[in-house]
């Protein structure tokens, strides 16, 4: 199954950066506004004298001519807000021109002061400006740290080769970025609001009107500054554990936790994200209520009528019968302000959009970062189930996720070990007790295996053995026999394999296979044995050593295949007269000088006996068989001389026979002898001639019937 190439991303660093920065200014800016339009009537209404007109001119700064304009309905539409002429017994501002007085509204400030506006004007976009400055010192240092990744992955992804020294780099701090990040990010808003803390604090710089202002816009930076520094930890934090520790740790590293800081648990996320997601934004907007509500003290009254208590109180107004103005109590009620409750519904709007945004991006990075893990984790589970054992999943996160897939990581492994572990003892079962063996029992592995199972079957069997083994083994000692037996076994062991054979037992230097298939199987294997022994002898003949023979008898019928044995020990073992007759017709090959023999019921079994080179022998009657055995030689595993020499008297040797068969022994003699005289190497012509020589000399047994009887083993 092929590995699916991994799509290589694009590193975002500046992108966050940016997206947050315009995160805060939406956060900010609205409420400044507001903040102008709510405070604007404040600025203007302090009573400055009482001579000349009792009117004031007052310089406006630039950043309060919008506010006034919109605040003031009688200013809607002036385009010269240069001056304007303040009338304190009317409260009210006018472009040079005087108007109706009102005692009703009357200002509560009793003070003469001259009010400068730039001063608290000029702080505010002085912090603005300090602002500014911070954001783009952060941008440059955030440019600068993120730039190497952004080169890693842009290099990786046009399969360019990546520099040692960049790729140590991402390697040593992609863990630390959305902290390292969040750092960068909370230095430039973290010393603005240092800044601001001092000018509230530490200084008289605000007057009674303009310190309100400030400190509410100053509550709603800080805010909007740890909103902002957590939506760049966790995107980054996002990023990286989803889309870029792929491309940078290598799958071994990755089964296991790669952080080295401690666990982090999921409920307290859970309650980061609620609170991101919720909280916070509510504090917007509980902030935007209380930017709503106008005090009764505010608005500077000398008197109450009952019809305002009645619409300041409804049916409570009795209970308010002798509320006066002047009770420090007015603060805590308040009146309905039109122009307030607009601010409010924009700021409840400010707070739910706010709200949204970021219920949509928490939502979505918290599914890809705990639904996207498990998703995977069971994946490679299910993978796992079904045998596919090389499956691990990535730790992605420290959390208790992390933590189950390098569990689940660990498992997986010792699993395998544990299989491959399986796999091995059964193989190595499989050496003892074939895996054939197993199967024609009908069992599933040898764990299923109990004394007395058997199975009858119809097979060819194969003997092999090494003539005259003993005198060879007595020149070596005993370590140079066991490596001499195992070189000689693991040429012979494959050739049975690969003809679908298997080894039922080794017996020192004898060979016993079986073949379930076909009799050709069984004879192939046979003929590549000799080829491989004559190789076996080329080899050893470069270390000085004799070469050696063997021979090869081969029957075909039916066995018994079983376990004996006790509880104790037990082993797998085949039991059948056919057997005994294969081990014989080996035996037989010394006799004849053949170098495979095969049975009767072998060569009738043959789908086409033809395709191999092949002889009539001799009739016998083998130790412990009572029945007479027609036995042939396969020529095909003898060297290329011979058996050519064999098949051109191949005719002469079978009319030869037949004479001998039919007692003729004096004219079977000489055609033995002139087979002889062609071929020196053809061992059963010569014993043929010898046998003739013996029956013609001393004459047939009484019961000779043309069938040998050989009582060797």
């Amino acid at each position: 199954m092929g590995v699916k190439k991994k799509h290589i991303p694009k590193y975002h660093g500046l992108r966050i950066f940016l997206i947050a920065t315009l995160m805060y200014f939406f956060l900010v800016m609205p409420i400044v506004g507001i903040l102008w339009a709510k405070y604007a009537p404040d600025f203007f209404n302090s009573k400055t004298g009482t001579g000349q007109e009792n009117q004031a001119i007052i310089n406006l700064p630039e950043s309060l001519k919008y506010s006034i304009r919109k605040t003031i309905p009688e200013l809607e539409g002036s385009m010269n807000l240069d001056s304007l002429v303040y009338t304190p017994d009317q409260n009210r501002f006018e472009p040079n021109y005087y108007s109706r007085r009102n005692p009703r509204f009357n200002t509560s400030i009793r003070h003469q002061s001259n009010i400068n506006f730039t001063q608290s004007d000029s702080k505010f976009n002085e912090t603005l400006l300090v602002l500014v400055k911070l954001i783009l010192l952060s941008l440059i240092i955030g440019f600068a740290y993120n730039f190497p990744f952004k080169r890693f992955f842009y290099r990786k992804r046009r399969g360019k080769k990546i520099p040692e020294g960049l790729y140590k780099y991402c390697r040593k701090f992609l863990i630390k970025t959305p902290l390292i990040n969040s750092i960068i990010f909370i230095g430039a808003y973290g010393a603005s609001i240092i800044y601001m803390s001092y000018l509230l604090f530490f200084t008289e710089s605000f007057d009674e009107n303009t310190r309100p202002f400030f400190a509410q816009y100053y509550f709603i930076s800080v805010l909007a500054t740890i909103l902002t520094v957590l939506f760049v930890y966790y995107w980054q934090k996002h990023r990286v554990q989803l889309k870029y520790i792929d491309h940078i740790y290598s799958p071994e590293e990755l089964r296991k936790r790669i952080y080295k800081v401690k666990v982090e648990k999921l409920r307290n996320r859970m309650w980061v994200s609620s609170g991101m997601t919720t909280l916070l934004p509510l504090i917007i907007v509980i902030f935007y209520l209380f930017l709503s509500i106008s005090t009764i003290h505010d608005i500077g009254l000398d008197t109450i009528t009952d019809n305002e208590k009645k619409i300041l109180f409804g049916k409570y107004h009795q209970v308010f019968d002798k509320f006066t103005v002047e009770d420090e109590t007015t603060n805590i009620f308040f009146y309905v302000n039109a122009i307030d409750s607009l601010l409010m519904y924009a700021g409840i709007f400010t707070g739910i959009f706010t709200s949204l945004i970021y219920i949509l991006v928490f939502i979505r990075w918290t599914t890809q970062d705990i639904i996207g893990p498990v998703k995977e984790l069971l994946n490679n589970m299910q993978l796992t189930g079904q045998g596919e054992l090389d499956q691990y999943s990535i730790v992605r996160t420290n959390d208790e996720i992390g933590e189950l897939t390098e569990g689940f990581n660990e498992m997986s492994s010792k699993l395998k070990e544990y299989i491959l572990s399986i796999s091995r003892i059964n193989q190595a079962n499989s050496r003892f007790v074939p895996r054939q063996f197993i199967e024609f029992l009908g069992k599933e592995n040898i764990a299923d295996i109990h004394l007395g199972d058997q199975i009858q079957k119809e097979m060819t069997i194969l003997f092999t053995d090494i003539r005259s083994f003993t005198s060879i083994s007595e020149n070596m000692t005993p370590k140079e026999n066991f490596d001499f037996l195992n070189n000689y076994l693991g040429y012979m062991e494959p050739v049975i394999r690969t003809n679908k054979g298997f080894i039922d037992k080794f017996m020192g230097d004898s060979i016993m296979a079986l073949f379930s298939d076909t009799p050709e199987d069984a004879i192939n294997a046979a003929i590549e044995m000799r080829h491989k022994l004559t190789e076996f002898n080329h080899i050893n003949a470069q270390f000085g050593r004799e070469p050696i023979d063997s021979g090869i008898g081969l029957h075909t019928g039916n066995l018994m295949l079983g376990i004996v044995g006790g509880e104790g020990r037990m082993d797998g073992t085949v039991i059948s007269d056919s057997v005994n007759l294969a081990s014989r017709l080996e035996g037989l090959t010394k006799l004849y000088g053949s170098s495979i023999i095969i049975s009767e019921d072998t060569l009738i079994k043959l789908s086409d006996p033809n395709k191999y080179d092949y002889r009539f022998i001799d009739i016998v009657k083998v130790k412990g068989k009572k029945e007479a055995v027609y036995i042939f030689e396969i020529l095909d595993g003898e060297p290329e001389e011979i058996r050519r020499l064999k098949m051109d008297t191949k005719a002469e040797f079978s009319k030869a026979l037949q004479l001998y068969k039919n007692k003729e022994f004096k004219e079977a003699l000489p055609i033995f002898d002139e087979i002889y005289k062609q071929n020196c190497n053809d061992k059963a012509a010569e014993m043929y001639s010898m046998r003739c020589n013996e029956f013609i000399k001393n004459g047939t047994p009484v019961d000779w019937d043309g069938i040998e009887i050989i009582q060797d083993k």
